[in-house]
């Protein structure tokens, strides 16, 4: 079935001169490197097409793998083909003008519970986006080509969506794809000096956060990044964001949390775990996402409360019945 869905994606992208490849808004190194590694598959295979990456937002943080196109008048869309990148619903997808094309493709590894699309493949139990591209690449390998910087674009997904492949939907497949990539000489000690170094602000601003960080009764570890202190530290959006990697490392937390106020007020909740898993919390307040890595959206500090006492409640029933935790 995977192979047919591949088969037929390719002959679309045969098939359309222009082609404009979207992804979720609030982008990560997973989403930009797929459409990025994508769209130079498929320029470096058929340089007469006309390629774009097309979205509303951006990373500050993955600048350096350069920027994307500009958005178009409606009537550009008329008789292209557009490819959706990583995003599980309509409502993410930071393309608002998607649906103009003539057709859509999605491609994704959420758990896929609204679908949408004329063709559609999804799965789910891969630990990147960009694990699908490359595979799908290899699949036509034949005839697909992948240089370089193509290469680049998808190793950056595959290496931050894993966890740096510590995350448990990392197989041996996912290391021999990788190994494709890397075959293609990238630089890994720029690569992941873009990825690692911070600034010195931030560093402060980590200090600051680590003291901040809270525990529930039975474990769950969480900060709240709200508006005093975005504006005390500067933080910009993705600066905020990444706070939830300040609290994966603390021994009998196997459930973490960010809670991060946003201009609207509204508060964004990202969730991750190890061994239970947490995407049902997500969707039971307005998210979802991958079973340990997920989101979710709050609008009022008491529903903060009411989130975490679903988290802990949670945890608690897992420790009690399971065995072999940190």
């Amino acid at each position: 079935m995977s192979l047919e869905i591949k088969k037929t994606i390719l002959n679309k992208i045969k098939e359309y001169q222009k082609i404009i490849i979207s992804r979720h808004v609030r982008p990560d190194g997973d989403c930009i490197g797929g459409t990025k590694g994508l769209k130079e598959i498929i320029q470096e295979t058929y340089p007469e097409k006309d390629v774009y990456l097309v979205n509303s937002d951006y990373s500050e943080y993955l600048a350096f793998l350069g920027g994307e196109d500009e958005q178009f008048e409606d009537e550009f869309y008329a008789d292209a083909l557009v490819i959706v990148l990583d995003t599980a619903s309509v409502d993410r997808i930071s393309n608002k003008k998607f649906n103009l094309g003539k057709e859509v493709i999605k491609i994704d590894h959420h758990i896929d519970i609204k679908p949408y699309g004329d063709i559609s493949w999804v799965e789910d139990w891969r630990s990147s986006l960009c694990e699908m591209i490359v595979d799908f690449y290899l699949t036509f390998k034949d005839e697909l080509k992948l240089n370089k910087d193509g290469a680049t674009y998808l190793y950056t997904g595959m290496v931050t969506d894993s966890g740096r492949f510590r995350h448990a939907t990392v197989t041996g497949e996912t290391m021999r794809l990788a190994g494709t990539l890397l075959d293609q000489g990238i630089n890994m000690d720029w690569l992941h000096s873009n990825l690692k170094m911070e600034e010195y602000d931030y560093l402060i601003f980590k200090a600051h956060a680590l003291q901040s960080i809270k525990i529930t009764e039975n474990g769950v570890a969480y900060i709240h990044v709200d508006k005093a202190m975005q504006e005390r530290f500067n933080l910009s959006r993705e600066d905020s964001s990444a706070s939830i990697s300040f609290c994966e490392n603390i021994k009998g937390s196997l459930i973490w949390i960010a809670f991060i106020d946003n201009a609207d007020g509204s508060i964004r909740v990202r969730l991750r775990s190890r061994f239970v898993t947490c995407n049902d919390i997500g969707e039971s307040f307005r998210g979802g996402g991958h079973e340990c890595a997920c989101g979710a959206t709050l609008y009022s500090y008491d529903e903060i409360d009411k989130l975490l006492a679903v988290a802990d409640e949670k945890l608690k029933e897992y420790k009690g019945s399971h065995e072999g935790w940190l």
